[in-house]
């Protein structure tokens, strides 16, 4: 603690106890946010002043309205590359998006902030990735599907009042999950026509996931949209599903359409 000697930290304390917020404070010492944060934290334990109260817009725990059509895009961004961590001093909702998708990189945020807005959102790019971070632990409120280990390695179910969200609002369960896990390739076939070899291409939709439940999910969606689909092997992968179809493929253009 050499960088931060003893008269840097009752510095800050004592612009703190004048009413100075945190991040000014870090700003005139040169001290990360988090460290003057936890220095405040020690000199309210230390006079024995309890922590302000923190103020949470879940709609779980306050029973306030959730914005439903955001809930259900984030859900399939969720179910697809996100996940939550929650444990003594750090929770936050972890949705993972190739750094060249700045368009999904967006919506996953105004996902976010359409759900719960009080929660700090943030970016964090690693390795060709974005990292969209919602820090709140009422994330494990909304998405009770959180557990210990990879998803495809434990039950995913949703529950009744999810369900009703998806059901009112499918195409953007699906724009999350396809968003998320999925992609719209271009395929190509040959046909001998009048003893000549012609080569075709189509477009088609793939959603990739290793969960037996969460492929079941997508699928009985598919469904009752009477969207038709089916399993395949792709690159040696048999986790895939795949709508080909020409009107189905139309659909999900106009509901869906590439990630950008």
């Amino acid at each position: 603690m050499n960088k931060y000697a003893s008269s840097v930290r009752q510095e800050a304390i004592d612009l703190m106890r004048r009413g100075v917020p945190n991040h000014v404070v870090a700003k005139k010492l040169g001290a990360p946010l988090g460290t003057v944060s936890w220095w405040r934290h020690e000199d309210r334990k230390k006079r024995g002043e309890p922590s302000p109260h923190r103020t949470t817009d879940c709609p779980r725990c306050t029973g306030k309205s959730v914005n439903r059509k955001a809930y259900s895009y984030l859900l399939g961004l969720y179910l697809g590359d996100g996940h939550i961590i929650s444990r003594k001093k750090q929770h936050h909702l972890s949705i993972f998006c190739t750094a060249s998708w700045t368009g999904l990189i967006d919506e996953a945020e105004k996902a976010m902030r359409g759900v719960m807005a009080h929660p700090r959102v943030g970016r964090r790019h690693r390795n060709g990735c974005v990292e969209v971070k919602s820090f709140t632990q009422h994330w494990i409120c909304l998405f009770p599907q959180h557990g210990p280990g990879k998803k495809h390695n434990r039950l995913i179910a949703l529950e009744p009042w999810q369900q009703e969200i998806v059901d009112e609002y499918p195409w953007e369960f699906l724009r999350g999950l396809v968003h998320s896990d999925g992609c719209r390739v271009t395929n190509w076939t040959t046909k001998v026509v009048r003893g000549e070899r012609k080569r075709y291409e189509y477009p088609r939709y793939f959603f990739t996931n290793k969960s037996d439940d969460i492929r079941r999910i997508y699928t009985g969606t598919l469904d009752k949209l009477g969207i038709t689909w089916t399993h395949c092997t792709r690159g040696g992968k048999p986790f895939n599903i795949s709508v080909a179809r020409r009107a189905d493929v139309a659909l999900l253009d106009e509901h869906i359409g590439p990630k950008h």
